[in-house]
C-alpha cells in the first residue's frame, strides 16, 4: 500500500493522531498546524517533526497532503470539514463530528460535490476490548440484542484548564456522551426517541462550566429495542477495580458481555461459561503519554483502517451520515432535558433539512 500523507489541525488533541501517524507504516506525517505557534515547536521536538505551520490556508495547499486530521475546538469542526474537503482532501474528523446540525446539510453536499471520504474518530470503537465484544457479537453465539447499556463517567475537571472549555459553545453532551451514545447506534442503528434528564454539578459550576455535566438518557428503537447512557464528568469516580470509566453492556437472549475503558477487559458469559479476556502487553500501545488522557493506540487502529478501506474502495465508517445522525441524536437528548418529554430523533432531523436521513444511515 502507497503511504498516505496526513496533515493533522489542532495540536492538542491531535497529539494521540500524530503520534499514530509517525508509529505507522500506512502514513507519513507531511504538516501540522496550530494557531499556537509555541505548541507547534513542542509537538516538532516530541516527534523528530520540522513541518510546522500556523497557516491552515498553507497545510491545505500542500499537494502531499491526502488526508487532514481534525482537532480543533468542537464548534470549529463544521468550518474546517468544508475546507478541508473543497482543498481536495480526504477527513478524519475527531468526535463529536459537529457540535450542532445548522451546517450538516452544506458538510454532506459538500462532500457529495467532492467525492472525498469523511470518517468520525469514534476512538472507542478502535479500543481492543470494544472491537474484541463487537467481533464476538456479531459471530451470532450471543442470539439476538435484548437492550444495551454504555456509559462514560470521568472527572474531567481538569480539561476545564483549557480557556475554550469554558465557553458557551462547549457541551460535555457533545464532548463526551458522544462515545457512549455511538456505541449505542454501534449495535441500534434504529433508535429513533430519547427520554432524559441533565444538570449542572458544584463542582462543575464552580468550575466555570457554562452547561450541564451530569446525565442519564433512556433511548427507545423503531424496533421496540431500549438503551441506557448516562455520564457524569465533574466529580470522582468509583476504583477501576469496581467500575470502569467507559463501560458498554450488551444484553441478549443467549448471553452477555460488557467491554471496559481503560481496564483493556472483556467479559462475557454463555451458557455456563463465564469469561474475562484481558489484552495483556497492550498497554504502552494504547496509552503512550499523560496516562489515559491521550489513548493513542486507538488512533492508530483508526487511521490504519481509515487508510485500508481507501486501497479497497471501501467506505470507512462511521462516515458523515453516521456521525450526523449521532449529533441528531444528542441534539434530541439535549431537548428532551431542556423540555422534559421524549423527543424524536427524525423530529430533529427534518428540522435542519436532513430528511430520509434515519433511513439511508446504516452502521
Amino acid at each position: 500500500m502507497k503511504k498516505l500523507g496526513l496533515g493533522v489541525l489542532g495540536l492538542g488533541e491531535g497529539r494521540s493522531i500524530i503520534s499514530a501517524a509517525v508509529n505507522s507504516t500506512l502514513w507519513d506525517v507531511v504538516q501540522i498546524c496550530d494557531i499556537n505557534e509555541q505548541l507547534g515547536r513542542e509537538r516538532c521536538r516530541e516527534f523528530d517533526l520540522d513541518c510546522f505551520t500556523s497557516s491552515f490556508d498553507i497545510l491545505l495547499a500542500n499537494k502531499d497532503i491526502d488526508v487532514v486530521g481534525i482537532y480543533t475546538p468542537d464548534h470549529l469542526h463544521a468550518e474546517h470539514v468544508i475546507r478541508a474537503l473543497r482543498a481536495g482532501k480526504h477527513v478524519i474528523c475527531t468526535k463529536p463530528f459537529l457540535n450542532e446540525l445548522s451546517r450538516a446539510v452544506e458538510v454532506l453536499a459538500v462532500q457529495n460535490e467532492t467525492g472525498k471520504h469523511i470518517m468520525v474518530g469514534q476512538s472507542t470503537r478502535f479500543f481492543a476490548p470494544f472491537n474484541r465484544q463487537r467481533e464476538h457479537f456479531l459471530t451470532g453465539e450471543f442470539g439476538k440484542l435484548v437492550t444495551i447499556e454504555a456509559a462514560y463517567h470521568a472527572d474531567h475537571r481538569w480539561f476545564l484548564e483549557k480557556p475554550w472549555a469554558k465557553e458557551k459553545a462547549f457541551k460535555w453532551l457533545f464532548g463526551a456522551l458522544s462515545h457512549p451514545a455511538d456505541l449505542i447506534r454501534w449495535y441500534v442503528s434504529d433508535v429513533d426517541e430519547v427520554m432524559g434528564y441533565s444538570s449542572l454539578s458544584e463542582n462543575g459550576r464552580a468550575g466555570g462550566l457554562k452547561n450541564h455535566d451530569t446525565f442519564h438518557f433512556i433511548l427507545k428503537s423503531a424496533s421496540g429495542r431500549i438503551a441506557r447512557v448516562s455520564g457524569a464528568y465533574s466529580g470522582p469516580t468509583v476504583p477501576a477495580q469496581r467500575d470502569s470509566g467507559m463501560t458498554c453492556i450488551l444484553r441478549c437472549d443467549k448471553g452477555a458481555s460488557q467491554a471496559d475503558y481503560h481496564e483493556l477487559r472483556y467479559s462475557w458469559k454463555l451458557g455456563t461459561q463465564s469469561i474475562i479476556e484481558r489484552f495483556e502487553g497492550e498497554e504502552d500501545h494504547y496509552f503512550r503519554f499523560e496516562g489515559n488522557s491521550h489513548h493513542a493506540g486507538e488512533y492508530q487502529n483508526y487511521i490504519e483502517y481509515f487508510a485500508r478501506c481507501l486501497a479497497e474502495g471501501k467506505t470507512p465508517k462511521p462516515d458523515a451520515t453516521e456521525g450526523v445522525v449521532t449529533i441528531a441524536l444528542l441534539e434530541a437528548m439535549e431537548e428532551s432535558c431542556a423540555r422534559g418529554v421524549p423527543v424524536k430523533i427524525k423530529e430533529v432531523l427534518v428540522r435542519h433539512g436532513l430528511d430520509g436521513l434515519l433511513k439511508a444511515d446504516n452502521p
